[in-house]
C-alpha cells in the first residue's frame, strides 16, 4: 500500500473536487489543507480551507446543505483530490444543484 502524502502547494492547499455519489456529476471544487482534510476524514463532511474567509468551513454548516463524503480519491501526483460525496441539498451557494450551473456561450453565460 502507498502512503497517504499530500503535495500542498506554497499556500499548504490541495485542490478539492467534489462529486455526486449517485450520479457523478461534478458538484463544486474547493481547497483543503491538511486540517480540512483531517476534518473531512474524522467527520465524514467535506470540509474545506476558504480562502476569502481564511479558515476551515464545512459545507453546509449555515444551509444544512451537507456533503456526507463516502470516498476520497487522490490523483497520481496526491496534488488534488476528488470527494466522492451524497449532497442533502444543492451544492451551489446559489441554490443551484452543482456550483457548474452556466456554460460560456460566445462572451456570456447561459444556464447549462
Amino acid at each position: 500500500m502507498e502512503p497517504f502524502n499530500p503535495k500542498f502547494d506554497a499556500n499548504g492547499l490541495v485542490t478539492a473536487v467534489v462529486t455526486h455519489a449517485g450520479t457523478g456529476a461534478l458538484l463544486m471544487v474547493a481547497h483543503m489543507d491538511a486540517a480540512a482534510i483531517a476534518a473531512t476524514r474524522e467527520t465524514g463532511l467535506a470540509t474545506f480551507w476558504s480562502r476569502s474567509r481564511q479558515r476551515l468551513w464545512v459545507k453546509g454548516e449555515t444551509s444544512g446543505h451537507f456533503l456526507r463524503v463516502r470516498e476520497i480519491r487522490v490523483d497520481c501526483d496526491q496534488d488534488a483530490v476528488q470527494l466522492i460525496a451524497a449532497p442533502e441539498g444543492p451544492a451551489c451557494h446559489t441554490g443551484a444543484a452543482s456550483c457548474f450551473y452556466r456554460r460560456l456561450d460566445g462572451d456570456g453565460l447561459v444556464p447549462a
